[in-house]
This record gives structure tokens, sequence and C-alpha cells, in this order.
């Protein structure tokens, strides 16, 4: 028999309705099975759909299962901070400690801290913030890099050496010469969907650094670039194996993107914040917040908002 489940659509990585990416979060996922759920995300068509559960972990205060349209994650970024905003917005969840929820996921427990902050309008905004899970970096074979050069049709040489990280999600990591040249990018994405399934990875992630103070104008083609003090780097996710042709604000690929950076030296030794924007050439404009220790370990945060408010019936 079908039942009314409260359901939320999260604008994550953004305080302003539509500007962030999307995750759909049915809070009563209690009684679905695998295939239900899995229905569930191709017919929302969002990047990804989360199933909020009670914690079989007693350190946990829910339990969260992800799917994108075409799979299961065992963890994601944006996912997991705009579940967060949904049960703290339906009032469900008492967190065990203060300014802290614990999320119980496929690759383990996930904290995630809560704090209001000044945001960029100046209004005072609640932001939530992730620690990303521990990561396995790999390196590329030159083989390897050659064919990703020819689908992402890149003339220009890396600037680093690439890396497939593991996170959960499983990044393989482009640092380009600039922004520019990352918002310029029109990838083969058949190509890079049969590539993604050889390769066993998520996707690909490429980042470039904004000048200083500057960011990338909102016309992905457009040369020119329009004052800013916000964006360090660009980045955009490319995941066409999971039916992601481009994820609009990307949580794991921004950790992954960290991570990567702090295994090539590129981020000062004793630790560094800085702010990445994503989502330009899809219509979007997502800040992810970016937070890497002295002792490499990262975390991923930003505001959310709600979009939809009501109930699913299925």
């Amino acid at each position: 028999m079908s039942q009314a489940r409260r359901f939320m659509v999260v604008d994550a990585f953004s305080a302003k309705p539509l500007l962030g990416n999307p995750v759909a979060v049915v809070l009563d996922g209690a009684g679905l099975d695998t295939a239900a759920m899995q229905a569930i995300a191709r017919w929302t068509n969002l990047s990804e759909t989360t199933f909020v559960l009670p914690p079989t972990d007693p350190q946990a205060d829910y339990r969260l299962r992800i799917f994108t349209p075409g799979s299961e994650l065992p963890f994601a970024g944006h996912p997991t901070l705009g579940s967060a905003h949904a049960v703290l917005q339906e009032g469900r969840i008492q967190p065990r400690q203060p300014g802290r929820l614990v999320q119980q996921c496929g690759v383990g427990l996930v904290n995630v801290a809560v704090t209001r902050v000044t945001g960029e309008s100046g209004v005072e905004e609640t932001r939530l913030t992730l620690a990303l899970p521990p990561a396995k970096v790999s390196p590329l074979t030159p083989a390897m890099l050659a064919e990703l050069q020819d689908i992402l049709g890149l003339a220009e040489p890396v600037v680093t050496e690439p890396a497939t990280i593991d996170v959960g999600p499983v990044w393989t990591v482009l640092h380009l010469p600039d922004a520019q040249t990352v918002l310029k990018l029109q990838p083969d994405l058949t190509r890079l969907a049969d590539y993604e399934r050889r390769q066993g990875i998520t996707g690909i992630i490429v980042f470039g650094p904004h000048a200083a103070g500057r960011a990338a104008s909102s016309t992905a083609n457009d040369a020119t670039i329009k004052p800013s003090t916000d964006a360090a780097i660009e980045v955009r996710a490319f995941a066409p194996s999971c039916g992601v042709n481009e994820d609009p604000v990307c949580g794991s690929g921004n950790g992954c993107a960290a991570v990567y950076q702090w295994a090539r030296g590129l981020l000062p030794a004793g630790g560094h914040q800085y702010v990445a924007a994503q989502g330009q050439c899809v219509g979007r404009d997502g800040r992810v917040h970016v937070s890497v220790d002295a002792a490499g370990n990262v975390q991923i945060g930003g505001a959310c908002v709600t979009g939809v408010d009501g109930r699913l019936t299925v």
C-alpha cells in the first residue's frame, strides 16, 4: 500500500534558492527496499536522492543511504549536507552533542558541524561542514592520462601529475592551468562514461585557479572576467557513467581536489582555507568552503536552503 512520506528538495552549497546543487531527501526512508529507493532516485532525476533511516550504530544520530539515478554511493558531499539541513529543519533529530550531527552511511560515521556564520551578503546563515572520510590516492598511467586528455578535448597540458582519489566515491582529479580552461571544457560524455566504467571510478574532477581576487564571468565561453574576492579555484565534476553528465556543485569532488592539492604540495604545510566556485556551466553559482589542517585532514562546508517541502506518495 502506498504511503505519504516527508520529502524535501534542498539546495546545497548556496544560501539562495536555485543556485546550488539540489538533493532530494526522503525523511521517512524506513520500509523502502533498495529497488524502491533506486526507482525513486531515477524518478527524481537529480544527481543524488537520499533516504533517512534509523541508525544501527549507537554513535550515529541517523543513517543515510545515497543514490544517483543509476547506483548507490557509500558517501557523497552535497547529499550529506543537504540531508543534515533537512533533518534539522524537520526537528526530528536531537543531536547528542550541541553543534554536531553524526551521520552513518556506507563509508562509516561522518561528522557534520553546525555553525552560524556571516554569509557573503552580510546576513547570518547556518553553515554545515563535514569531515571528509580518509582518502586513498593512486597515480594514473601515461596511457590513462593521454586517453583522458583526448576525451576532455584538453589541448593544454595538466599542471601537476593527476591522481585518482577514493573517499567512497572515486574521483580522478586533474589540475588545469586556470579557471577559464576549466570553464571551456566540452568533454565527450559518451567516451567519458566508458572510460569511467573501465577504470572503476565515479567520475572526473577538474580544477584551475582564478587570478588573484577574481572569478570567471557567468558566460563559460567568454574570456572576460569580473572582480570577485571569494573564489580561489573553479571546479567542474563529470560523472556520466552514474547518470550525471555534470554535477552542479560536488562536495566529495571538492574534497578530493583538496586532498590532491595537499598531496601535491600545492597548499601551505601549516594548513589552509579557501573557497571553490562551481556550477557556472550549468547555470548555478555554488560556493564550497574548504579547510585543510596541518595533518592534511579536509573539511567541506557550505550553506543550504530548502526549495521543496512536502510529501512523496510511494
